[in-house]
């Protein structure tokens, strides 16, 4: 079983909209056997809550599944147990580091998977209101992500 996990900061916008978009696909794909994801976020405010509104509502708008998502904290065991883990930002990928195991772990960084994007962090749409244009970011790079699982581990 191939495991990946998206963090950001609170685990209630980017990471857990990255989650339930890759489980999206990976159900299109009927490869729900072969690939788990997971989110988590580096700050604890919302440990314990669901996605937030803005990012349950587009999801809803694309009919994508955000059920039994519940906001929790990077943990030194996601080191072990993950084969990707992937950060929505520099400031949060410098936040994974500090945990005990976390200044060893590979970690990825989202926009990479986009590098004809000018951007090179996701927006954090609790702050900016456009979850809109996360969703597309996402959306794009899930689908990168996807195809190169499929062919690095697969």
């Amino acid at each position: 079983m191939v495991k990946v996990l998206f963090v950001c900061l609170g685990n209630i916008c980017r990471s857990p909209m990255a989650e339930a978009v890759l489980r999206h696909k990976i159900l299109e794909r009927g490869l729900t056997d072969r690939i788990a994801v997971d989110s988590a976020g580096t700050g604890d405010w919302h440990i314990g809550k669901a996605p937030h509104e803005g990012t349950r509502h587009i999801l809803d708008e694309h009919g994508i599944s955000y059920e039994n998502m519940k906001a929790r904290l990077v943990s030194g065991n996601d080191f072990d147990d993950f084969d990707y883990i992937l950060c929505m930002d520099q400031s949060n990928g410098e936040n994974v580091r500090k945990i005990p195991g976390g200044e060893e772990a590979k970690l990825l960084f989202f926009m990479d998977l986009l590098p004809e994007e000018e951007l090179r962090e996701v927006p954090d749409p609790y702050f900016t209101g456009n979850f809109e244009q996360v969703y597309q970011l996402i959306n794009a790079g899930c689908e990168v992500l996807l195809d190169q699982i499929i062919k690095d581990k697969l």
